[in-house]
């Protein structure tokens, strides 16, 4: 396993996961509408001041997820992370999970790295209580991703805090 920048050769795996309706039933975005052409344009604009989505790739260097910093300020990065059918179960989202917090305290400096979930996707939710992330009220968390007030209400919300920053 290991993270790398994107590449245009996962634009066709990562189409995929986004036709999956196993992989994105309860995620936020309306993946089922993306096209190859939508895929190529994220990879070109994987990276900028404020954002970074890397691929998760399997020791043969085969694209399996994507994981993400986004809104990356001096203070905080929301953490956002999917990965395909086969990877499920095998370990890579722990890892990238850890490796892109890591990045998000060490490279980046951030104090918080938070993300949320629908109450309903009970996959998620599971996988962040049994890895032991911190549920918090909306209200403790900066957010910066342009949610509705009634999402912000809504969902669950997580953060971990950089206990190395100062």
């Amino acid at each position: 396993m290991k993270l790398r920048p994107l590449e245009i050769r996962d634009a066709e795996p990562m189409l995929e996961w986004m036709h999956d309706d196993f992989v994105v039933e309860k995620l936020q975005a309306n993946f089922a509408a993306k096209t190859l052409e939508d895929c190529i344009a994220f990879i070109k604009n994987s990276k900028d001041a404020n954002n970074i989505h890397l691929a998760i790739v399997d020791d043969n260097d085969y694209y399996m997820g994507t994981v993400s910093l986004k809104h990356i300020t001096d203070t905080t990065a929301e953490f956002a992370i999917t990965v395909g059918r086969a990877a499920m179960g095998k370990g890579y989202s722990k890892w990238a999970m850890a490796q892109i917090i890591n990045i998000a305290f060490d490279e980046y400096k951030v104090k918080n790295v938070y993300w949320c979930v629908a109450p309903d996707n009970l996959r998620a939710l599971s996988f962040y209580d049994k890895n032991n992330y911190p549920k918090v009220e909306a209200s403790e968390v900066q957010i910066a991703g342009g949610y509705t007030q009634e999402q912000i209400d809504s969902y669950i919300w997580y953060q971990v805090s950089n206990n190395k920053a100062e």
